[in-house]
């Protein structure tokens, strides 16, 4: 399923806009739970020795190039798997999201999982697909995605930092 942007589609997700379309209308976000990944459509990455990440907590969201050369896979779509919601959590797709979206402008909110993604010179070109979760909790959707991923691949998406 990681490789193909169809086959993520088939396995149910929907949305797949660029984040530059989200960042003019971010509408099409569903005000629900849920998981959403970011896509690569191909090719190599060009990184930026600053992103355009927001520094959250006074914490500079950038690495050093090399380290985030070691986490690129190659041939591979998906850079990030988060959620948004749960049992202890009232987050929707849609403000998840936003704020993920508010974090690569530059603003300082609390969204710093995925961060790696503000240092690739293409972000604004990636796609957004997230998949409603509404008789499950999103993080147990999350970690199996996670998981499944690692399995494959033999370590995390590129922007996933942790389990």
């Amino acid at each position: 399923m990681y490789r193909d942007i169809t086959a993520i589609g088939k396995a149910g997700f929907i949305g797949f806009r660029t984040i530059a379309e989200l960042w003019e209308d971010s509408s099409v976000i569903p005000k629900a739970k849920g998981v959403y990944m970011i896509l690569h459509n191909a090719g190599n990455p060009k990184y930026l020795a600053k992103g355009v990440g927001g520094f959250h907590k006074q914490r500079d969201p950038n690495l050093p190039i090399e380290q985030l050369a070691s986490y690129w896979i190659n041939n591979c779509r998906v850079l990030y798997i988060g959620k948004a919601g749960g049992e202890d959590s009232s987050q929707t797709l849609y403000k998840r999201l936003r704020q993920y979206l508010d974090f690569g402008r530059g603003k300082p909110v609390g969204h710093y999982g995925g961060r790696l993604i503000w240092q690739l010179q293409h972000h604004p070109e990636l796609l957004v697909a997230w998949k409603l979760t509404p008789r499950s909790d999103p993080r147990e959707k999350e970690k199996k995605l996670i998981h499944e991923f690692e399995a494959y691949y033999g370590k995390l998406p590129f922007a996933n930092l942790m389990r």
